[in-house]
């Protein structure tokens, strides 16, 4: 795999990444949202990727040689959570139903916030990929230089 063609795939991971943190904080942010523009609770929202086959010529040699895609990765969309939300009991809040129940977005902080881990890492993950292409990169010309 050439410089340009890593640092293509780390940067489409990285734009992927940066969504699903977007998706993640906006969970956060609505943890207790009760009402919505579309009615009731906020849903949990998710982020489902996609891989993409990379065109070019030297993908097309190494599937011809090994009969394996090179992909990046896209955001194919972001979904809802249909799942029910969670009640709790309190009467005398004003989206509280006749029987005195709340129902709250379906969101659970922990697993939200261990996404939120895995996500921040694989970002990191993909800066490395960048900066040790680069560096490769600069190495190699370095050596044609000398």
């Amino acid at each position: 795999m050439d410089f340009f063609t890593s640092m293509n795939l780390s940067s489409s991971a990285l734009r992927a990444q940066r969504e699903r943190m977007n998706v993640i904080s906006s969970n956060l942010a609505n943890v207790n949202t009760t009402r919505t523009e579309e009615g009731g609770p906020y849903r949990k929202k998710s982020v489902v990727f996609k891989a993409v086959d990379v065109n070019d010529k030297f993908n097309t040699i190494l599937k011809s040689n090994l009969d394996k895609n090179i992909n990046s990765v896209k955001v194919d969309g972001v979904v809802e959570d249909k799942g029910p939300g969670r009640l709790v009991f309190e009467p005398n809040h004003p989206d509280a139903n006749k029987d005195g129940y709340v129902e709250y977005p379906n969101i659970s902080l922990v697993s939200e916030m261990v996404d939120m881990l895995n996500t921040t890492r694989a970002y990191e993950a993909n800066v490395t990929v960048m900066a040790t292409s680069k560096t490769m990169a600069n190495k190699a010309l370095q050596l044609l230089g000398q």
